[in-house]
C-alpha cells in the first residue's frame, strides 16, 4: 500500500471518487454538504495498493495547526490498517512542514479510533450540519 500526495488532476479525482463512495452513497451525507471550497486549496493524500485507490484525507492549514479531514477508507479496505496509517503519514508530513499541532471533527463512532493516535477529544459533541455527531480532537505533533 502506498500513501502519497495527490499532487495531479487523476489523483484528486480518486480521492474524490473514495469520499463520494464513503459518504454520499454508504453514509447518506448530502452532496452539498460534502463539497466545500476547501477542496481546492488543501493538500490531498491518496492511498492505494495494486487493485487501486482505498483511502483519502485531506489537511488544511489553520495557523499552526494542521485540520485534517475527509478521512476516508473504501469498505474493502477497512480493518487492515489503512486508516491509521494514512493518520500517521498525515500527522509526519504535517510536522515536517512546520504545523505543531493537528485537530479534526471526529464522528462519534471514530473518537476512539484517533485517539489510539495520539488525539484528545475536546467540548461537547455537536451536527456539523450533516445530521451525524462531531467531536472536536487535537494532537501535539
Amino acid at each position: 500500500m502506498k500513501i502519497e500526495q495527490a499532487d495531479t488532476d487523476t489523483a484528486r479525482q480518486a480521492c474524490f471518487d473514495i469520499r463520494r463512495a464513503v459518504f454520499i452513497e454508504e453514509q447518506q451525507i448530502d452532496e452539498a454538504e460534502e463539497w466545500d471550497a476547501c477542496d481546492a486549496d488543501a493538500l490531498h493524500y491518496l492511498a492505494f495498493d495494486d487493485t487501486g485507490p482505498a483511502g483519502t484525507a485531506r489537511v488544511i492549514a489553520k495557523g499552526d495547526s494542521a485540520k485534517i479531514g475527509r478521512v476516508a477508507v473504501l469498505a474493502s479496505h477497512r480493518g487492515t490498517g489503512l486508516g491509521a496509517r494514512i493518520m500517521q503519514m498525515l500527522m509526519q508530513d504535517a510536522a515536517a512542514r512546520g504545523f505543531t499541532q493537528a485537530e479534526l471533527e471526529s464522528q462519534v463512532y471514530a473518537i476512539a479510533f484517533y485517539g489510539r493516535l495520539g488525539f484528545v477529544a475536546e467540548g461537547p459533541e455537536y451536527d456539523d450540519g450533516s445530521g451525524i455527531l462531531h467531536r472536536l480532537m487535537r494532537a501535539k505533533l
